[in-house]
């Protein structure tokens, strides 16, 4: 049924990935799927560091590393064949970079963490509510 898994994670906040690193990959076991990690790094950092456009590029490349081994170390959980794994980081909005790779990639779904409910987010997490407001695709929300 599901042949290509979108699976965002925050490298940074692990606890909203563990619930859902078991849901995608009892989806992938079941078809014998490909799950792609995504993180996606907020650009608001560039505006701290305006005017050092070395310093920027030193940063996000620093960044994008160590997103990698965390997603590296996150794949250890997963228990489907490692080929079968991908990871990809991104610099944008959390939303916006999720919904447009759910298009580029031709996904079949998208498995996200979701935080605990609080006052401004009501019934999921933030990201979570706007992608699944906003996906075209469909969108399992794991708490």
């Amino acid at each position: 049924m599901y042949k290509k898994i979108l699976m965002p994670v925050d490298v940074f906040e692990m606890d909203l990935s563990d619930k859902a690193v078991r849901h995608a990959a009892f989806l992938a076991r079941a078809d014998n799927a490909e799950i792609t990690l995504l993180n996606v790094l907020p650009v608001n950092s560039r505006a701290m560091l305006r005017g050092f456009s070395s310093d920027i590029v030193k940063f996000e490349a620093y960044m994008t590393e160590e997103s990698n081994n965390k997603m590296n170390a996150l794949k250890r959980l997963f228990d489907i064949p490692a080929e079968n794994i991908h990871t990809l980081v991104r610099f944008g909005s959390v939303r916006d970079e999720i919904i447009a790779m759910g298009k580029e990639g031709e996904f079949d779904i998208i498995v996200i963490g979701s935080k605990k409910p609080g006052v401004t987010t009501h019934l999921l997490g933030s990201n979570a509510e706007s992608v699944l407001r906003y996906a075209k695709i469909p969108v399992l929300v794991v708490r």
